[in-house]
């Protein structure tokens, strides 16, 4: 069966192509390659394959993107798509999109195998069906005189088309390693239950369990010995449950559990009994013994939440919660928004940064950079920097970034957070003309999550042009708080920004992550000294020497260098003594809110 597949391989590195078809030659099957998205697209129709293995990142039209055009067309739209990434996030995307499984980087031969096996298995089921329907209507037609043997012969095969349905019904809702459920089923169970605590007085909980450990057994011992290990778990878990309770597997080292328990306390009960259990639970694999660690949230269920995405974005916050405290723990919904509030760390950050983005609550603020040796033979032009405020009306405060733009990364909610920044700046400036004359360069920040956006930098380049800005007064500090994974998707996106006229600098230069790889990597036109480095190093000598170095380093790269933090004219006087140019900080500026009063109040007279 499966040397007469053919499958469609669908990746624009070579060496990833050249893997995957050294993994599967074993199995007999035919290999067809195509190294981009439209090329893909076009050997689908031509060749019809019976199975694609699409990697989601990808040049011009991405794995998400071919994915969506394959199923909605009717001659490709049955076809089972494996989604080949590195990033964990793309994997709920992919099965969004349509996407039958994904295979994870770095690849795994055993993991890759098994998959691929399984979803031809599972087509050929479902050609085998297809078959069998048309061997049916067409016997039922010539054998309508023969209605004795006609009608034995037609139970049968109905039997045989039921249990060919029945199989492919649990294949479609449950995990093939565990036999558990799956996500799709899990999803469709918890809506249920939602809609019932609508009507009712139900109660019911929600637990999510995250296997610490899972990965060093699956890499050090092999994909085989991984898949026993979770059919081991998942029985011994089983033998917790009552029937009513609702066991799936919803990841690589993810389960969950939805409860009808119609007290919280018993499905805190359940949670103890199942993070004891596994922690006396020992997996033994070629006379080599493991232990597990396992976190747990606990997420009551009540008639405020409305969907199942509510639902994995609570528990996905406890969770985190609780693997930041340490392993072993269960940390219920409630208890962790409680310790949260007390520790001013909102746990719902999720609800809040998406009501916040509906209801307008971001404000712009701005701060002004200074020039230390400025040329007095031309016209003053000021540069700034703007900067992203939250208003909490609860409280009546504004809350700072430092306290919700690493949940908004963290959520993927931040690129959301750029596009709003960069739509009220330039729609500031094209309704102010007469600013445009007065500034020099307007810097904005972006995360590095922001630059892996499909299309971003056409978002942006349509912007410019839409409110007829000038590029060149458009500066993006790329922050680090996450890292750019991406180098070529990175330095496209600068490269057609360049081109526009934009410019680039590096924030956080010297504590960020691999700051002087991307340095050499990345056309960045500024480097932006850490404030953790610049903020004492008059008083501390190892901080003045590594903003001596960068500054050394900046120069010699024939860069400019902008130092933040700057606090005392003291450290003023050490930075023009290094030849820094470019300052920022409350000596010179605090903060305000962004507006055309604000900034002409601040321009040349």
């Amino acid at each position: 069966m499966l040397a007469s597949s053919r499958i469609l391989l669908v990746d624009d590195t070579p060496e990833n192509l050249d893997v995957l078809s050294a993994i599967l030659e074993d199995l007999g099957c035919k290999l067809i390659v195509a190294t981009n998205g439209e090329r893909a697209i076009e050997l689908a129709h031509k060749q019809h394959p019976d199975l694609i293995l699409l990697d989601v990142m990808m040049p011009g039209m991405n794995g998400f993107e071919v994915c969506n055009l394959l199923k909605a067309d009717a001659g490709t739209a049955d076809i089972p798509i494996i989604f080949v990434t590195a990033r964990t996030d793309d994997i709920s995307v992919g099965f969004s999109v349509g996407g039958s499984d994904y295979i994870s980087k770095p690849i795994n031969a055993d993991e890759v195998r098994a998959r691929v096996r399984h979803q031809l298995e599972r087509k050929a089921l479902l050609n085998e069906l297809q078959i069998l329907n048309k061997e049916l209507e067409q016997k039922v037609r010539e054998r309508t005189s023969e209605l004795t043997i006609a009608n034995r012969q037609l139970r049968e095969e109905i039997n045989e088309r039921r249990y060919m349905q029945d199989r492919l019904n649990y294949l479609a809702t449950h995990d093939f390693v565990t036999r558990l459920h799956n996500r799709s089923a899990l999803e469709a169970h918890v809506c249920s239950l939602l809609s019932h605590l609508q009507t009712g007085d139900n109660k019911a909980s929600f637990l999510l369990i995250d296997i610490d450990r899972f990965r060093v057994i699956n890499e050090s011992c092999g994909c085989i010995a991984g898949d026993e290990l979770l059919r081991q778990f998942s029985d011994s878990i089983t033998g917790l449950l009552s029937r009513e309770d609702f066991f799936a597997r919803i990841g690589s080292d993810k389960f969950a559990i939805a409860t009808q328990s119609t007290d919280v306390d018993k499905s805190e009960h359940l949670a103890a009994l199942i993070l004891q259990h596994i922690k006396n639970f020992t997996f033994i694999w070629q006379e080599r013994e493991f232990k597990l660690i396992a976190s747990i949230a606990l997420v009551p269920l009540n008639r405020d939440i409305v969907s199942f995405d509510q639902v994995m974005l609570m528990a996905d916050e406890v969770l985190f919660l609780a693997k930041r405290e340490g392993r072993g723990l269960i940390r219920s919904y409630n208890e962790a928004t409680k310790r949260s509030s007390d520790d001013k760390e909102n746990i719902n950050w999720a609800q809040r940064l998406v009501d916040a983005n509906h209801n307008k609550l971001f404000r712009a603020y701005f701060q002004l950079i200074q020039d230390f040796f400025p040329d007095t033979t031309q016209p003053r032009k000021i540069r700034i920097e703007t900067l992203i405020r939250m208003l909490d009306p609860t409280h009546n405060r504004l809350i700072p970034p430092a306290e919700f733009i690493g949940p908004a990364e963290r959520l993927h909610l931040i690129p959301e957070l750029d596009k709003w920044m960069i739509e009220e700046v330039l729609t500031l400036l094209s309704q102010h003309k007469d600013l445009l004359a007065g500034i020099k360069t307007v810097s904005m920040n972006l995360s590095a999550l922001s630059l892996r956006e499909p299309h971003f930098a056409d978002h942006i380049i349509e912007l410019i042009n839409k409110h007829n800005v000038p590029a060149s007064m458009i500066n993006f500090e790329i922050t680090e708080t996450e890292a750019i994974t991406n180098l070529d998707v990175a330095n496209e996106f600068m490269s057609r920004l360049h081109e526009l006229g934009c410019f680039f600098s590096l924030d956080d230069f010297g504590s960020g992550f691999a700051s002087y790889a991307y340095l050499h990597t990345l056309a960045f036109d500024t480097l932006k000294i850490d404030g953790i480095f610049v903020r004492d190093m008059d008083r501390e000598p190892h901080h003045y020497a590594m903003v001596k170095a960068i500054v050394e380093m900046a120069q010699s790269l024939n860069k400019e260098v902008v130092a933040e933090f700057v606090e005392t004219p003291e450290v003023t006087e050490k930075l023009k003594a290094l030849n820094v140019r470019w300052g920022q900080g409350f000596l010179f500026h605090k903060p305000e809110e962004l507006s055309y009063q604000s900034l002409l109040n601040h321009l040349p007279s």
